[in-house]
């Protein structure tokens, strides 16, 4: 198959699902609403560790009826894959590895969904792996790049992080804007290493070769992935806050911060935050709300009056625990549709918040569209996405095939 021919013929469909996805995707995607009716849910891949790999941590990327993603463990070396599944028209779906990390200088662990470019290459992060000299035994991780030649996919390593000034083990997506730099975060609580700083850093192409450098940072604080809107300006979350990164106009990046998080009833902010079409941001929370079991955000800029450029901060839905038959502790983000419906996932549940009607109205009812057996998939650690005919897709670490105690992980379909 000849891969750079077929990426490079859908150059548009490829900025919206690499650039947007899964960040601004969620909010332009754009399903028309459905009425509600009876949901089904079933996993349509079930990892097996070897050869196909294991312990799936990322979002899924939507690229021509495809979905790729990453796995964390697996693969022909055990150190992780990029991987690819494709329908076949009966109700089936078949995967593809179109890579296995050999570990070492090449990285390995790979967390983070994968993004294109305009020309189908394939961009995403390892955990581990890189450069050993960082500190850490397994590695600082990497930056890649996966180029279709022929019927492979040659990786070429961009960054080797070394565990100082730029951060190490990157966790979740990467962004690419139109002019094809790299954005993603750094975790520094990666091998118990908490006294590391958490970077935003940008990788640039320059003069046929890559140049890395840390446009943000925060100490001792862990980062959630990162959204861009058409302006430019980024959107990211840490631990304790929600900020905005904008160009200065002399390639720098302005930081303000728009939002803190409080213990009593917001704190331990876990999720990389969507945009809508009107500029509102949609996120969760690991802690706090009602039960201090977990929240839907969102946060909206104040256009006018005094408080103009400053942000509002509202609670959309407090998840209530399984006493209540409900979800709770949500890890992953959000995605919308067009109606402003919201959807995501918390232990042990999928779940969407139904956007309320009438002017004033801001109550969000909650529908459990699906709830996780040990069998069909466990432990979300990614958002979903939604798929073009509004099924939603995403991935759980745990369950499906036996080829371990909690099972390999699992690739999910929910339809509501």
């Amino acid at each position: 198959m000849n891969y750079a021919t077929r990426y490079r013929s859908s150059v548009l469909e490829t900025m919206i699902f690499g650039v947007l996805a899964p960040a601004v995707l969620s909010a332009l995607l754009l399903v028309a609403a459905r009425p509600v009716q009876a949901q089904t849910g079933r996993d349509i891949y079930r990892f097996k560790n070897s050869p196909d790999g294991s312990d799936p941590q990322s979002s899924l990327t939507s690229f021509e009826a495809n979905f790729y993603g990453t796995t964390a463990g697996g693969g022909v070396f055990g150190d992780g894959t990029v991987f690819e599944l494709s329908a076949d028209g009966g109700g089936d779906w078949h995967e593809t590895v179109l890579y296995s990390f050999p570990g070492g200088a090449d990285g390995s662990s790979p967390r983070s969904s994968v993004v294109f470019d305009s020309v189908g290459n394939l961009y995403g992060t390892t955990y581990f792996g890189g450069d050993t000299r960082c500190g850490l035994g397994d590695g600082c991780g990497v930056v890649f790049k996966l180029s279709p030649v022929g019927g492979s996919w040659k990786e070429t390593v961009l960054h080797k992080f070394n565990g100082g000034s730029d951060g190490a083990n990157p966790l979740n997506n990467l962004i690419i804007d139109p002019a094809g730099n790299l954005y993603g975060t750094t975790d520094p609580f990666g091998n118990g290493a908490d006294s590391r700083i958490a970077t935003v850093f940008e990788v640039s192409p320059s003069g046929g070769h890559w140049t890395t450098r840390v446009i943000y940072s925060v100490p001792r604080t862990g980062f959630a992935g990162l959204t861009m809107d058409a302006d430019g300006n980024i959107f990211g979350a840490s631990s304790h806050t929600v900020f905005e990164l904008s160009p200065d106009g002399n390639g720098g990046w302005n930081s303000t911060l728009i939002h803190q998080f409080t213990q009593n009833g917001e704190f331990g902010n876990s999720s990389t935050p969507v945009l809508d079409l009107k500029g509102n941001l949609y996120g969760t929370t690991f802690g706090g709300g009602i039960y201090n079991l977990g929240t839907v955000y969102k946060l909206s800029p104040i256009e006018k009056g005094e408080k103009k450029g400053e942000w509002r901060s509202r609670n959309l839905y407090s998840f209530k625990g399984p006493s209540l038959d409900d979800g709770y502790y949500p890890e992953t983000g959000v995605v919308l549709d067009a109606a402003g419906n919201i959807y995501g996932t918390t232990t042990p549940n999928v779940f969407e918040l139904v956007a309320p009607v009438g002017k004033g109205n801001y109550t969000y009812e909650e529908k459990i569209l699906w709830t996780f057996t040990d069998r069909d998939g466990y432990q979300t650690m990614a958002s979903p996405i939604l798929g073009t005919t509004g099924k939603l897709y995403g991935t759980t670490t745990e369950g499906g095939t036996r080829c371990r105690p909690d099972g390999c992980g699992v690739v999910f379909e929910v339809t509501p």
